[in-house]
């Protein structure tokens, strides 16, 4: 007679040796998939807590081919009492998945005692609905939900915001919803992108995750493409343990080196480690070691951008906008636009001769709200390349490399200035030299997960006073100046 655990073992090597292929990569990108390989799917199913529960019932939203399902399964049967229950409710909206679902949490039904249902449709408007009928009624939910940006005039937005919220992304939606229909005491198991940590598109996300739930545990991988590596994704990817309406503790902190997991570490930190008490944003920081010596090396800085008298805001260029004002190179009736291209190696480099973007931008009526006065500011580009070391790159724009005329900065740059005016050299030269330092990097590093640096992100630093700043600046310049 065949066990329960090995026909679930024999479902989830089916789940995995069947990828993605079946779907052609268009399809996968309209969808946002993105499969999940066995070893993080097992690793998911061991975070959950139900060997003294009678009856469980599991939401898989957005389920593919079943491996998240069939794993929870199977730890299930190995530590869940003998007259235990389990029923599991998977969603799934690809037809060409949900072929391939069926017949593996089928194959689980053989135990006698687990019953599956397959959903075929949209989770957000099922969801949505139950949740306006009231019934929070799972245990546990596991999902790997879709990753792709919702629209602010789609449905899905609408529909969202119908049940309070608010978010930006298909993935934090689904975990949303899901963490919505979970009843008391519910765990949630996710593995999502990091990009909801911080930023301000996702702070109501973040306020609705913290204001219901428990952060249990946060897994995270060295490699930044590792989870999800054969879609060549490069987002940084976590695993988040969540459980409904419990008093928050201490969280656990684990790494591996890859989505293998192998070299797994872990460490249990304070919750205060993870999100500071008097944050307003609520940004969730993982705790490194480099990043806690930043926090010790930074400690000594108290000065807000406000108390320095100093704004960090986007580029307020928008080159597709004002495209018939934009110039391959610029004459004297121009304005220089600079783009991160015309930023490299810690330098301003401008025109570009062999600059695909543009090197200017008309001085008229219909440009002159969106430019800059001559002079020095700090430029910090928004997206880092893959390749680069560094998150955090700033670089002076120096108005000796310039014409005398108004600047403009395309919108993938962070501007520092005052009042939208330049900033004094020596000023500027300080917060260059303070934004590249390592101590800054590290800190960075350990909320945003990915290449976007945000202007949010840039003023919830602590900085050093104004005097501090001003002598590092002059001691930039002197370093610069001739022997």
């Amino acid at each position: 007679m065949t066990t329960f655990t090995s026909v679930a073992l024999a479902v989830s090597t089916t789940c995995i040796s069947q990828d993605a292929t079946r779907t052609p990569e268009s399809r996968k990108s309209e969808l946002g998939q993105f499969m999940t390989p066995l070893p993080i799917a097992e690793f998911m199913a061991k975070q959950f807590r139900t060997d003294r529960l009678q009856k469980v019932v599991l939401l898989d939203a957005g389920a593919g081919q079943g491996a998240l399902s069939v794993a929870f399964a199977k730890r299930w049967g190995q530590v869940s009492l003998k007259s235990a229950q389990l029923a599991i409710d998977a969603y799934e909206l690809d037809n060409t998945m949900v072929k391939l679902l069926e017949p593996n949490l089928r194959s689980l039904e053989v135990s006698g005692r687990i019953q599956t249902q397959v959903i075929e449709g949209d989770f957000v408007e099922e969801a949505a609905e139950q949740i306006r009928r009231q019934e929070c009624r799972y245990t546990h939910a596991i999902l790997n939900p879709p990753y792709k940006k919702i629209g602010s005039k789609s449905r899905a937005r609408a529909t969202l915001a119908s049940v309070d919220i608010e978010t930006v992304n298909l993935y934090s939606g689904f975990l949303a919803l899901s963490i919505a229909l979970a009843e008391k005491e519910g765990e949630i198991v996710a593995i999502v992108p990091r990009s909801f940590c911080n930023g301000p598109y996702y702070k109501p996300f973040r306020n609705f995750m913290l204001g219901r739930t428990s952060i249990i545990s946060i897994h995270l991988f060295d490699a930044r493409d590792s989870a999800f590596a054969e879609d060549d994704v490069l987002q940084e990817n976590i695993i988040i343990h969540l459980q409904k309406g419990v008093l928050q503790g201490a969280v656990l902190i684990s790494k591996s080196a890859n989505r293998d997991l192998d070299n797994l570490s872990s460490e249990l930190v304070a919750f205060d480690r993870i999100v500071h008490p008097g944050d307003k944003e609520n940004f969730i920081r993982i705790p490194t070691k480099a990043g806690q010596k930043a926090n010790q090396s930074l400690a000594a800085n108290t000065c807000t951008l406000q108390q320095l008298g100093v704004t960090v805001s986007t580029g307020p260029v928008v080159d597709f906008r004002l495209k018939t004002h934009l110039r391959s190179s610029a004459s004297s009736h121009d304005a220089p636009l600079l783009y991160p291209g015309h930023f490299a190696g810690g330098i301003l480099s401008w025109p570009r001769a062999d600059f695909k973007k543009s090197n200017g931008i008309a001085i008229n009526d219909a440009t002159q709200r969106w430019l800059f006065p001559p002079g020095h500011y700090v430029a910090v580009k928004r997206f880092t390349a893959k390749e680069e070391q560094r998150r955090v790159v700033a670089t002076l724009v120096d108005p000796s490399v310039l014409p005398e005329s108004p600047y403009g900065f395309e919108n993938h740059l962070n501007i520092y200035h005052e009042n939208r005016g330049p900033l004094p050299e020596d000023l500027a030269r300080g917060i260059v030299a303070f934004l590249n330092t390592q101590a800054v990097d590290d800190w960075f590093r350990e909320f945003n997960g990915h290449t976007q640096v945000n202007a949010t992100d840039l003023r919830s630093l602590s900085y050093p006073d104004r005097d501090a700043l001003v002598e590092l600046g002059r001691s930039q310049i002197a370093r610069e100046l001739p022997k």
